[in-house]
């Protein structure tokens, strides 16, 4: 039997594409093996968000040549898309397909075994208006399902190569997500992430489809589901009517990341963001009115060029003003073919690591302030794994609905379900809780959760 072995480097796009081409494998009889081990066949599926992506993604292709030279060495994902010449480059890669046509590498794996030639794949991503459809029924060890439901994205902001790596924005077919979402409902899964690229522009290139009626639909239709994620959607996306939807949603969790990248008018200008921080700010606050509790991550950009000590105060207090609940903080880094990296007045980096370490110590005061709030609280929880850390040893570990990280002691039966939790610690990265119960029928805990709020006013 053939084996082939995976690694994947970048977002969670890309995790869930890998797990997309390995269904392609096991139709045809393959045997998944570890990275590590010597294979027949290596698939590499690359990320170049950064130059740094690129350089990964070049260590782990030569990784994989080293360990069996005798290999077909497939190199996919963002970097296979933007460089391919780069890739075809390195001894040893024999086949190099980009974010689109995945469905034929298996055709191109036979073709290089009977020809021995190297084969570029690789088409003009820029061309594509349609959705590649790629089925996961299940995921190796997740107890969360990602769901992609977009590729693609037509922002261009000035500091990223996205778009020239995955293209125009290209809706999936409202039919397929919700047939996919059963899919993964009926193999057990209690709560589905919608993921994409660009997620929240999902249905901007359908006829009277948007993301509002999708989450709608998913919820009417889908017998069973019980939480709703989207991983990511920017504030612009954030219509009266996708909030309409929420407020009445018993499915969409109250966690939304939004990425905010600057706190500053003018260098959200000069990234070319399609929002100011007035209506940023505005959309916040009707969110938390529809969702009281709500948890709000979010991105930030430090030091893009030209970024004053005013500008970065701007961002600062924005995000101390709006409570986010959690920043992932990135310092500028340049990527090569971006307007951005031609700038003047790129920020030194002695001076970005400063503002760095300045907001992720606000990101963890934040953090710690919203896990507060729900000390003594009962929570849902869907346990994912056996703690690692010493301390925990033994204890389950999993995420609330709003994204707190929960550490508790129960038996590993309960992975995968959804469970009341009471919060007898709060803080930061996790909160320690105790098990309370199992929750059998959520329709039962929205109404005893209505009745709570009721009998408080």
């Amino acid at each position: 039997m053939a084996t082939v072995a995976f690694h994947t480097l970048g977002c969670k796009v890309n995790h869930y594409e890998t797990e997309a081409i390995w269904q392609l494998f096991k139709q045809e009889g393959y045997e998944r093996v570890e990275f590590e081990s010597i294979s027949d066949v290596y698939i590499i599926n690359t990320c170049t968000v950064t130059n740094t992506g690129d350089k990964k993604s070049r260590q782990v292709i030569r990784r994989a040549v080293r360990k069996n030279p005798d290999a077909v060495i497939c190199v996919t994902g963002c970097y296979a898309q933007t460089s391919p010449a780069e890739i075809m480059a390195i001894p040893g890669v024999d086949i190099v397909v980009g974010t689109q046509d995945r469905v034929k590498m298996l055709d191109y794996i036979e073709q290089y075994k009977a020809e021995r030639q190297p084969i570029n794949g690789v088409g003009n991503i820029m061309k594509n208006r349609i959705y590649e459809e790629l089925d996961v029924p299940a995921f190796t060890d997740r107890t969360r399902a990602s769901l992609k439901i977009q590729e693609g994205c037509n922002n261009f902001c000035t500091f990223c190569i996205i778009p020239w790596a995955r293209g125009l924005m290209r809706s999936r077919d409202p039919k397929e997500v919700i047939r996919q979402a059963q899919q993964l409902v009926d193999a057990g899964y209690k709560e589905i992430v919608l993921t994409g690229i660009h997620t929240g522009g999902y249905g901007e290139d359908l006829k009277d489809y948007n993301l509002a009626l999708l989450l709608r639909d998913l919820e009417a239709e889908v017998k069973g589901i019980e939480r709703l994620r989207i991983s990511s959607i920017e504030a612009s996306q954030i219509t009266d009517e996708v909030i309409e939807v929420i407020k009445h949603s018993n499915i969409v969790v109250r966690h939304l990341h939004i990425p905010l990248q600057s706190g500053s008018n003018s260098v959200l200008k000069r990234m070319r963001r399609k929002y100011t921080m007035e209506f940023f700010g505005e959309r916040l606050d009707r969110l938390k009115e529809v969702l009281p509790g709500l948890a709000v991550t979010s991105d930030v950009i430090v030091g893009f060029p030209g970024e004053t000590e005013e500008e970065f105060m701007e961002t600062y207090n924005f995000i101390k003003d709006h409570k986010f609940s959690e920043l992932h903080v990135f310092p500028y880094s340049k990527r090569t073919g971006t307007p951005a990296a031609r700038m003047e007045d790129q920020v030194d980096e002695d001076v970005k690591n400063e503002r760095v370490h300045r907001l992720i110590s606000l990101s963890d005061q934040l953090a710690k302030e919203y896990a507060s709030l729900f000390e003594g609280e009962v929570l849902d929880v869907i346990p994912e794994e056996v703690s690692m850390e010493e301390a925990n040893s033994g204890f389950l570990l999993g995420y609330s609905d709003n994204y707190m990280k929960v550490v508790f002691s129960g038996p590993e039966e309960l992975i995968g379900k959804i469970v009341k939790i009471k919060i007898t610690k709060a803080g930061y990265p996790h909160n320690e809780g105790q098990f309370v119960r199992v929750v059998e029928d959520t329709s039962l805990v929205k109404n005893e959760v209505f009745h709570k709020e009721e009998a408080a006013i």
